[in-house]
């Protein structure tokens, strides 16, 4: 969740429908903390990639970053999100009422586990090793070949990458993890996100 995310989306001419329709259902009910749509953007992209698959994400809000992971996928695919807000809960469970592949649930990110394990696992609610608790492990939510992504990073300037002027543990716990190749992607200039595929 980036602030300022939803509104990024405003007056852009290339937004799926069902994005659009999240966006719309984001600003009704004054959520504004989506993600931004360039990293939704790496997410539709990502999600085409998985297949007939499973895809899993911590921190619905109103479904902005749901939408962008199912624009992508695959008819085949199902998608799992958790939402911890039950009124956001709400607000994405009626953006994706006519999506069969799609499930939101209420409740903490911890709550996927038993849909586990992804091919794909986006962590924007919990999971990160932010300051929302401390990070999962990826062999017990990830197949062999499986991928994770985080968002709202600051792209990285030096090594060890530093979080207001301390060794960003969050993000090097991802990217020095032993069973993960990981990589930090800029989407914005001021903006990045972490990719990490879980080698088994």
């Amino acid at each position: 969740m980036t602030i300022g995310g939803t509104a990024a989306h405003a007056g852009r001419t290339d937004l799926p429908a069902l994005v659009e329709a999240a966006v719309a259902a984001a600003g009704a009910a004054g959520f504004g903390m989506s993600c931004l749509p360039e990293h939704g953007q790496l997410l539709r992209l990502l999600a085409a990639g998985v297949g007939a698959g499973k895809i899993g994400e911590t921190g619905t809000g109103c479904g902005v970053g749901l939408a962008w992971l199912a624009s992508g996928a695959h008819d085949g695919a199902r998608l799992v999100s958790v939402e911890r807000d039950e009124s956001r809960a709400r607000v994405a469970q009626a953006v994706f009422a006519g999506d069969r592949r799609v499930r939101v649930h209420c409740g903490d990110g911890r709550d996927l586990a038993g849909e586990a394990p992804f091919d794909l696992l986006v962590l924007d609610g919990g999971g990160q090793g932010k300051a929302t608790g401390p990070p999962l492990e990826p062999a017990d939510w990830l197949r062999p070949g499986g991928l994770v992504v985080l968002d709202d990073f600051t792209p990285m300037t030096g090594w060890p990458p530093t979080h207001d002027g301390q060794p960003d543990t969050a993000r090097l716990y991802w990217l020095e993890h032993p069973r993960l190749r990981a990589c930090e992607v800029r989407v914005t200039p001021t903006a990045a996100s972490i990719l990490a595929t879980y080698t088994g």
